[in-house]
This record gives structure tokens, sequence and C-alpha cells, in this order.
């Protein structure tokens, strides 16, 4: 019969029914990848030929890949005109941009809704780690260096941790066949904190604007990380990371040879979720600065000043061993450390953690849009507030949910009620400011 003929198919191919040392190799497999439509006609046949003739299953797991629709969700038909064709797609945008997108897209259980548009955003993706590279080789020389025995900074040490964290989250993706959510930790990573925060903040550093030992430093952390971003996005994008890999100072033989980041020994040191939580602080207190930028239409070029008080011992000391990368990256020419903030300064006001800072608007500032942002601020925080509160005046979750659980939405309800009365009163000042 057919069916059985073609269930027998993939072990006649091996040499079946001797024992050849092609079938011991490749017999029992670990995964097979289908669709669903053929899972009675050709993979319950294999597995209930393989437990009869060779007494094991053929396979330990099966993947059931997604359906490629089009961006609507429809079937693609030619008669429809709705079809990809996806030579033309590599021919425009690269075979990695194609393949990241799939992997991006195919989340379990959900078909992959395709567009030209998603695999062009895609390709920026791969632009935007070619020109990273292309940058970190400017500054790598012949060899990087080893980050051991290296004075590392904060966001030196801040980059490392989360590079080690995303390579396990890339690794349990693709392991779980989650793939989506190991292309999305990935590009998380790449684009979010590697380009956006630490190529910005280790600048003055690579161009030895800091001294030899913070440049010694970040570029052999640098050199890292950027090996560790290849590795991870090898699955995904196997071209441009195999060329990177050959160009790449420091890096022998083909990446598919290379140990993934997870393997190597150093790789749980480098985690660190205290010098991650104060990063995050200072990126707040910064990306706070540039909202207000943005949102006062106050042009990059111009230098502004900041006031920053707060009752915690530990922000102090991370503001002041961050405050040279703050300014910098805020564009900042002055940044004081206060007891307690003058009310009568004319600012624009940003609240992270229990830090209040005050950045000086006094000639560059429209008062009547500081007060409409303070507004909306006030909004949404009264909004999580409300949230928040009412699932504490639920009594079903009080009885049901954990302990700890109920203690972390106590914590949150405390925190939004600090930043909502800290923004209201800054609004009041502003309002004070409009009518005097």
């Amino acid at each position: 019969d057919t069916w059985f003929s073609s269930a027998l198919w993939p072990f006649s191919t091996m040499g079946w029914p001797e024992e050849t040392d092609l079938l011991k190799t490749f017999y029992p497999t670990q995964a097979l990848v289908t669709g669903f439509d053929i899972l009675f006609f050709w993979v319950a046949r294999m597995m209930m030929m393989g437990i009869k003739f060779m007494d094991d299953v053929p396979f330990n797991d099966v993947y059931i890949h997604a359906l490629v629709r089009d961006e609507h969700g429809k079937k693609m038909s030619k008669s429809k005109g709705n079809v990809i064709d996806p030579l033309k797609v590599i021919d425009h945008y690269g075979a990695d941009a194609f393949r990241f997108t799939l992997a991006a897209f195919a989340a379990q259980g959900r078909d992959v809704k395709m567009s030209e548009d998603r695999v062009e955003g895609y390709r920026h993706f791969v632009n935007k780690l070619w020109n990273a590279a292309r940058f970190a080789m400017m500054h790598l020389g012949d060899d990087p260096g080893d980050i051991k025995g290296k004075s590392l900074s904060p966001v030196d040490r801040w980059i490392l941790s989360r590079s080690a964290a995303t390579a396990v989250a890339v690794k349990k993706g693709i392991e779980g066949y989650r793939f989506n959510e190991g292309a999305g930790a990935a590009y998380q990573f790449v684009w979010h904190e590697f380009c956006d925060w630490y190529l910005e903040a280790v600048k003055p550093a690579l161009y030895e604007k800091d001294g030899s030992v913070k440049h010694d430093a970040a570029k052999a952390v640098l050199g890292c990380v950027l090996k560790d971003i290849l590795l991870m996005l090898h699955p995904f994008m196997p071209f441009v990371t195999e060329e990177l890999w050959d160009i790449l100072p420091g890096c022998q033989g083909s990446i598919m040879r290379a140990d993934f980041p997870t393997n190597k020994p150093e790789a749980k040191a480098l985690m660190d979720s205290r010098v991650e939580d104060e990063m995050a602080f200072v990126f707040g207190l910064i990306s706070g600065i540039r909202n207000i930028r943005s949102e006062m239409n106050i042009a990059p070029s111009m230098q502004l000043q900041a006031d920053v008080q707060t009752g915690s011992e530990n922000e102090i000391r991370i503001i002041g061993e961050n405050a040279l990368m703050i300014q910098n990256m805020a564009r900042l020419d002055r940044l004081d450390i206060l007891d307690t903030l003058n009310s009568s300064n004319a600012c624009a006001t940003v609240v992270v953690g229990e830090a209040t800072m005050h950045v000086s608007l006094e000639g560059v500032i429209d008062f009547v849009k500081e007060a409409g942002r303070l507004g909306k601020e006030v909004a949404k925080v009264t909004k999580e507030l409300l949230s928040v509160s009412k699932r504490l005046s639920n009594e079903s979750f009080l009885e049901k949910a954990p302990q700890a659980v109920v203690e972390k939405v106590k914590e949150q309800q405390a925190a939004l009620e600090v930043k909502n009365d800290k923004l209201k009163n800054n609004l009041d000042k502003i309002k004070q400011m409009m009518e005097a």
C-alpha cells in the first residue's frame, strides 16, 4: 500500500532492515517539524511503523509549525493575488531578515500573518546590527582584550549582566520551541539595550575621554558582548552573523562551532540583579530629561541644568557614581544633588524612585505646556493607583492570592501614592508660577 511504503521510506533510505551505521546514527532523531494537516496521514503512521519495525519511536518531539497567511489573516492563494514569493522577498530584503521575521511571529498555536512591511522592519534590525558591529570594530583594534582583571564601570557590568540574562532567555525559547520568545528577547536586548543605551554610554570611554583604564575596560566589554550577540542571533540570522564573526577580532573558525554564551563558565557570575536595578534607575532619570526635551521642543544641542533631591542614601550613591554619564547622555552642563530643592525655580520635574529632579527651564519653557504634561502624568498615575487599590479592596484576591503577591501589590500602591503626591505638588507649583 502507498501509505505503508511511504511510512517505511525514512527507514529504508537509511538501509533498513540492515543495521547500518547511518541508521544507528539518525534513528531515532530528536524532533519532527510538520504541519497539523498531515498528523494522521504521515506522523502517526511513522510512529506506528517505527515502533513495529525498530522497537523505538522515530522522534521524541513533534513541532507543528504555524501556517503562513497574508497580513489580513487570509490563506494565501494565487487566484486572490495575495501570495508572497519567498525568493523575491529574499532577493529584496535578505534571507536573514526573512528568517528573523518568521521566527519572531512563530508563536505556538498562532498562524503567521506575513507582509513585506514586517520583513522590511526586520531588515532595519539587520542593518542596525551591522552598523553597530562596524562602529565597535572601529575601536576594538586587533585584540579587544579580556574583561578579567579590568576595572569595570557600572554600565559595563550592567551590559554584561543583561547579555548573560538574554542568552538564557534565547536558549530557553529555542529549546522550548518558542522561537518568537527567543527572537524577541534578542531583538529587545540588541536594539534597545546594547545599541540605544550601552553604545551611547561608553562613547566617551571608547574615544579615550575618560582615561586609558576606562578605555581598555570598555573595549574589552564591547568585544565580549558583541561576540555573545552574534552567537545569540546566529540561529535566527546565520549569514550576517557568520560574516561578522569572520572579521571580528579574537574570533576563530566558524561561528557554528563556537560555544553558546550560556555554556561559558563565567556566564552565571556575570548576572547581577543589583546593578540592573541601579542602571534602570539611572536610565529612568535620563529618559525623563529626554522626554521633557521632546515634549517641550527643546533643541538637543541646548545644555540644561538640573538639581536632584532624594531621601535614599543608595540613590544618592548611584547618582554620584553615574553623574558624568547622566550629564553626557541627557546633555546637562550641571547636575547637583541637593538636600532641598528650590521651589522658586522655573523647572520641569522628573520623578524616579524616591528621587525628584528639577530641570531648570527658565527662558526655555512654555509653562502652559508643562502644566499640561504634568496633568497627563497625574491622570495616568491616578488611573494606575485606582486599579491597584481596586485589587486590594477585592476580598477574593486577598484570600486566594499568595501573601508575597499581596505584599508586592501593596508596595506598588505605596510607591504610586508617593509618586502621585509629588506630581500633584509639582503641578500646583507650575500653576502658581503661571499665576505669578
